[in-house]
């Protein structure tokens, strides 16, 4: 056999070693066995850190300062970073040595003596936590803070532990100098400034590598409680922070006391609160949120005169609405032939943190009261669910909803019309039509055409809004009407709102449009891309419909139809044509007025960003005085062009009452739109609201006589005074009428206006205008072509006589007027 090498002598030591280690576990107490398998556990977990460290490249930060020009180069300002906050990194060897050694008396003195804990610490703050029965002082280390800082978690017990494993993690990941650069560019300096680079531009105007010792000091100690130390608000808590900081300094010798005391008496200016930013910050930060690189500079498409200007317009409608209880405005400005944003205004103030300036109320959810009736009726009209000449009843009306009371529609001023043209409940906002419409065209095909149009944020179902979706059951943003006004402004014709980057013009994309683009979620040939819009959901394409969306532009545009909700002189009632919409949300907390001429939109918003009921304001006196000042500024020079006439239609006189065509029995006539293809329908049907029968004299006469549906509007009517005195009905004393220009200058016309008197005389009755007589007869009513001028009516009829004043105007010359109609007076 042959004979096996012997072991080398070392291993024969290490085999006798463990075999001597073996015999005396077994005979150790199981004490000493529990201490070292604990020992075994703490060093496992401490260890396991270094398997899943964090390391500088992880918490890298790419923002740099982005500078904005308007669309003419003029400066915007200067925003640190893409989304509301202020921030900048920058290299530890970019910042002032004062800073860095403020920064470690202030927080951690130790930090590069220590781990990721500071273990003596610990023990202090223990201590003296016994012996006070509180907790007198922490223990956080820059580490720890920089922990809670990439991961913040609640202030209990497992989050502590979530603190300290994310500490572990930090130190083994990275060097002292890595983290504490980290730190420094991350630390909160008040109100939405972060880093140090960030607050020493924004309070002093200077790199963090100028820092003095005063200001290194000041900087030092806001992020200790950085709301209630804010420099802008509270000066005399921060200078007393900063006296704590100066004595650590002095402790751990950066400074002598008397370099200490001549730092807390020197005097140090802070720059405004504007924060480097000229105008517009709401639409800056906006942006800058939608960009993925990081250009040096940016030049959009704002104005900023017209920005600068609508933010002072907002401010002064305001202080004369603060009586009100209204506080906050809103407006964004739109070029109808780019789609590019000219002005964009969030709050009155973005820089006034204790009224929530930096709310952006072009973004903001609210609901949109009455804004979204237009829709609504082109998507009827276009799929002939009613036609211009159809009437509609306003009156009371019931909806018995499931599981709820009955929903009864009521308008803004609690009263009902009757009989409407789909024109006039348009123009004057009325509920009970819109609803009624809603009804026959169906909530969900009206809610599947407002996410078409944009409105992305109405994500319930149907059933969820209900009937009550075109009275704002929903809630919109200030940018999605925007977005929808500008596609009626273009007739139909999709497209996104854009901006203008780099002199390259690119276009913003919003979820759910569709129609324009390659379908990519980028800009082509720039040098940053606009980033991570979701891609659309496949609504069916919105087939542009230009007599539909033109007839809802003249609609809008009509401040005759308007004239009995919001007088013939408000002001939305301007001296060139202009398409509008105001809206009020429920228990006046939001007001709204967005229209359209043929070269701008312009949106307006005015309510309290807390949802504060307004004082009795609608959309008429609270959005509407700002975005009537915007829309007379944009055309202060040029008068924009007339809107287009509904393609394909015809205008025929029709009855106001029953959208018929005019008999002798009609009282008011006005001129309407017909599709050619609904003609023959025109000329054959009869008046259906007026009987004509003949009197006992053998003179005809009519009666109107309403469907059953008007009986309960009809009981709620005040009674005819009938006293035996003959009086003149209608027209009222102090009652003016609008005439078009083409009836003023026609004998032949077919506007007419009625003269009524409540009761038959059985003698003839002398009518006569202004002295001279005009008519002798019995009949209750005479017709008359109405002519411009101031009126007097008088009648005679034996010993009884009556007499009224009136107005006839023409109205101003505009393309488009149709008829005359009944204004009430402003008031």
């Amino acid at each position: 056999m042959r004979q096996g090498r012997s072991q080398p002598q070392w291993q024969q030591w290490l085999h006798r070693f463990g075999k001597n280690l073996r015999i005396r576990w077994h005979r150790s107490d199981w004490r000493l066995r529990a201490l070292f398998i604990l020992l075994l556990l703490l060093l496992g977990v401490r260890s396991l850190p270094y398997l899943a460290p964090i390391r500088a490249t992880d918490l890298q930060q790419n923002q740099q300062a982005i500078e904005f020009r308007d669309r003419n180069g003029l400066p915007l300002g200067t925003v640190l970073t893409r989304d509301q906050e202020h921030t900048v990194a920058v290299p530890l060897k970019q910042i002032s040595p004062r800073f860095l050694e403020a920064i470690l008396a202030a927080e951690d003195q130790r930090f590069y003596q220590h781990g990721a804990l500071d273990e003596r610490a610990i023990v202090r703050a223990l201590l003296e936590a016994m012996q006070a029965r509180q907790i007198v002082s922490g223990a956080s280390t820059i580490t720890m803070q920089l922990a809670r800082m990439i991961h913040p978690i609640p202030r209990t017990l497992p989050g502590k532990f979530q603190e300290i494993w994310t500490s572990w993690r930090l130190a083994a990941g990275m060097t002292k100098d890595e983290i504490l650069q980290s730190y420094i560019n991350r630390l909160p300096m008040g109100g939405n400034i972060y880093g140090v680079e960030a607050a020493a531009r924004i309070y002093f105007g200077i790199p963090a590598s100028d820092l003095t010792v005063v200001q290194a000091s000041l900087l030092a100690a806001i992020p200790n409680d950085p709301n209630r130390l804010n420099p802008y608000d509270h000066w005399e808590a921060l200078k007393r922070r900063q006296a704590y900081v100066l004595d650590r300094m002095v402790t751990d010798q950066y400074l002598t006391r008397a370099q200490a005391d001549r730092a807390m008496q020197e005097e140090v200016s802070l720059q405004s609160r504007q924060q480097g930013i000229v105008a517009a910050p709401h639409f800056l930060f906006w942006l800058a949120s939608q960009l993925t690189d990081h250009p040096a500079q940016v030049q959009t498409s704002l104005d900023r005169p017209l920005q600068q200007f609508v933010e002072t317009q907002a401010q002064q409608v305001l202080r004369s609405l603060a009586r009100n209880n209204v506080h906050h405005a809103a407006a964004l400005v739109l070029d109808n032939h780019s789609g590019e944003v000219l002005a964009y205004v969030g709050s009155p103030d973005y820089f006034a943190d204790a009224q929530n300036g930096r709310n952006d109320g072009v973004q903001a959810l609210r609901q949109p009261g009455s804004t979204l009736k237009p829709f609504l009726y082109e998507l009827a009209l276009e799929k002939r669910i009613i036609r211009p000449n159809t009437i509609l009843a306003d009156v009371p009306t019931r909806y018995a909803i499931p599981g709820a009371q009955l929903y009864t529609p009521s308008d803004y001023s609690e009263t009902f019309q009757g009989p409407v043209r789909v024109r006039v409940a348009l123009a004057n906002s009325l509920n009970v039509p819109a609803v009624r419409v809603l009804e026959k065209v169906g909530v969900p095909a009206f809610l599947e055409r407002l996410r078409h149009l944009g409105f992305n944020h109405l994500t319930q179902s149907p059933d969820y809004y209900g009937l009550g979706l075109t009275l704002g059951s929903g809630e919109v943003s200030l940018w999605e009407l925007a977005r929808a006004y500008l596609i009626m402004a273009r007739q139909g014709e999709e497209g996104g709102v854009r901006c203008q980057v780099s002199g390259v013009r690119c276009q913003v994309r919003d979820e759910g449009m569709r129609g324009w683009g390659d379908g990519e979620n980028s800009i082509q040939n720039s040098k940053f891309k606009i980033q991570n819009f979701p891609t659309p959901s496949p609504h069916h394409s919105l087939t542009p419909s230009p007599p539909t969306w033109a007839l809802i532009t003249d609609m809008l545009s009509d401040s005759h139809a308007r004239a009995k909700a919001f007088g013939v002189e408000s002001l939305l009632n301007l001296p060139f044509p202009v398409a509008v919409k105001t809206g009020t949300s429920s228990d006046f907390r939001d007001t709204w007025t967005v229209g359209f001429t043929t070269d701008y939109t312009v949106a307006t918003w005015v309510g309290n960003f807390d949802g504060a009921p307004m004082r009795q304001v609608s959309g008429v006196t609270g959005a509407a005085p700002l975005w009537n000042r915007i829309m007379l500024h944009l055309h202060e020079t040029k008068e924009p062009a007339a809107f287009p006439t509904p393609a394909g239609l015809v205008k025929r006189p029709i009855c106001a009452v029953s959208g018929a065509r005019p008999t002798p029995a009609c009282a008011a006539i006005v001129q309407e739109y017909f599709h050619p293809e609904d003609l023959a329908e025109y000329d054959r049907q009869p008046d259906p609201f007026y009987l004509v029968t003949i009197a006992p004299n053998g003179q005809p006469q009519s009666r109107l006589r309403l469907p059953a549906e008007y009986n309960e509007w009809l009981a709620m009517q005040p009674p005819v005074a009938n006293d035996g005195q003959l009086r003149i009905l209608s027209p009222r004393s102090g009652d003016s009428f609008l005439l078009d220009a083409a009836g003023a200058a026609s004998e032949t016309t077919a506007q007419k206006l009625e003269f009524k008197l409540t009761s038959r005389s059985p003698q003839p009755v002398e009518w006569r205008l202004n002295g001279q007589l005009i008519a002798t007869q019995t009949s209750s009513s005479l017709f008359w072509v109405p002519k411009p001028g101031n009126w007097t009516l008088q009648i005679k009829s034996g010993d009884q006589t009556d007499q009224v004043k009136f107005q006839v105007q023409v109205a101003e010359t505009r393309p488009n007027r149709r008829g005359f109609s009944f204004a009430k007076p402003t008031r």
